[in-house]
């Protein structure tokens, strides 16, 4: 079912990622005083009795942008037009019509679209009045809103459901997978993402550090809805530049902690980084399945050959040794759709139900060989009675024991070792917890 998409239009600085936000009821999109933070389509769906919308959040229209990647926005506005059924037109209701509303307002005209006039940092009934004067835009009246301070955010909530009242009712169907797309500046996460999608949906350049906000993407394969979360790249806290920098750092960690599997991309061209390190320990301490995607294959290919790389991460990134490698040239749709085949394979096996008789035959055969791994303690040897799979993504397995401080990390270790061996969850982390057999 398509959804009926809403695009927030606006000039820089005019509020538009705050409305977003306010109007999803949660954080989204970077919030800042500096013009030009959103540069992607950032969407969200927004749902009420039955009926939905996405929303969709760009960048600021005739933005000077310092990173010379204006036109790529705009790009991206054009875009978000070209699909929006109905758009927001933010106007600043403190400084009045200006040069760039006027443009826009043309822009729109020229398109034909439905469109609400929305005059934002309408912050007291005292400022009201001044939005008479964008009726002149050609779209009515504006409607007074505070984004900031959620003024009238229902109101215009109501209008939008209320246009879209005779559109198919249901739920969107929920993704089957969500993947997010991790890695350290210019490894060219953007451009995987548009090569799997099969479209232009986030800026790529050369620029490094292009992506600011975590930008998810839906789309189909084989029938099956899968959301592919775009991040910012990383570098080092103390090179952070500012505070977008950061909001940027700390929704990677977050898409991480939503993600079903991680693409955690790699510059072929570069040696791993301190960046690559702490990303992959997150990963690990975060359970979460993963996909070494070697990019930009093609620069190394000549001086690398793939098992020699391959015993390079391992060596560098020893905690992801279970994680699958793919090699690709994201910019030539090299390996692509090979990629995303791997992520529903991981997918699917970080979501197995492992029958118990099945997974106690395996400690069967653990517990033969318990004398050579483990250690003896003044308390004897760990004893494991029997398992029970409790959760997955991650697989989550619970082991009566004997005394669960014999447990030792090398220990557990080898057992996680061991059940991958033996089980069809080979390539995903596994958590093991004990519990003392008479509790």
């Amino acid at each position: 079912m398509a959804l009926p998409v809403v695009a927030i239009i606006g000039r820089p600085n005019v509020g538009k990622s705050s409305l977003l936000n306010a109007l999803a009821g949660q954080m989204i999109s970077i919030v800042e005083p500096t013009a030009g933070v959103t540069r992607d389509r950032v969407s969200t769906i927004i749902g009420r009795d039955d009926h939905y919308f996405e929303l969709i959040d760009t960048g600021g229209y005739g933005i000077v942008d310092s990173d010379r990647l204006g036109d790529h926005i705009e790009q991206q506005i054009l875009h978000a037009i070209e699909s929006a059924d109905l758009v927001l037109f933010m106007v600043d209701i403190r400084d009045g019509i200006v040069p760039l509303d006027e443009t826009i307002a043309q822009l729109l005209r020229k398109n034909n679209l439905d469109v609400i006039g929305v005059a934002n940092k309408a912050d007291t009934a005292k400022l009201f009045p001044a939005a008479g004067e964008f009726s002149r835009l050609g779209f009515g009246e504006f409607m007074c809103i505070s984004a900031e301070n959620n003024l009238n955010k229902a109101v215009l909530l109501d209008e939008i459901f209320d246009r879209f009242s005779s559109s198919e009712r249901g739920e969107p169907a929920k993704p089957v997978m969500k993947i997010a797309m991790v890695g350290k500046r210019n490894a060219g996460k953007s451009t995987l993402v548009n090569a799997m999608v099969g479209s232009e949906r986030v800026i790529v350049s050369e620029m490094p550090g292009t992506t600011r906000d975590a930008v998810d993407v839906r789309f189909e394969k084989d029938g099956k809805t899968i959301v592919v979360i775009d991040t910012a790249g990383i570098r080092k806290k103390n090179k952070m530049a500012d505070s977008i920098e950061f909001y940027s750092y700390v929704r990677v960690n977050r898409s991480i902690h939503r993600a079903d599997v991680v693409l955690f991309m790699i510059d072929a061209a570069l040696p791993l980084s301190q960046v690559d390190k702490k990303l992959a320990r997150f990963i690990v301490e975060e359970h979460k399945s993963c996909i070494l995607v070697v990019n930009k294959w093609d620069l190394a290919k000549d001086s690398a050959v793939t098992e020699d790389y391959e015993e390079y991460l391992t060596k560098v990134l020893p905690g992801l040794k279970y994680a699958p490698l793919a090699f690709t040239t994201a910019s030539e749709s090299k390996n692509v759709q090979s990629v995303l085949d791997l992520a529903m394979e991981i997918f699917k096996q970080t979501t197995t139900w492992i029958p118990t008789a099945k997974l106690n035959k395996a400690f069967e055969t653990i517990k033969q060989e318990r004398i050579t791994a483990a250690r003896r303690s003044n308390k004897g040897w760990p004893k494991i009675y029997y398992a029970t799979q409790i959760a997955v993504n991650p697989i989550t397995i619970l082991m009566f024991v004997n005394e669960p401080e014999l447990f030792e990390d090398n220990y557990l270790r080898f057992v996680v070792n061991r059940l991958r061996s033996m089980l069809p969850i080979e390539e995903v982390p596994i958590r093991l917890l004990t519990r003392r057999h008479r509790e």
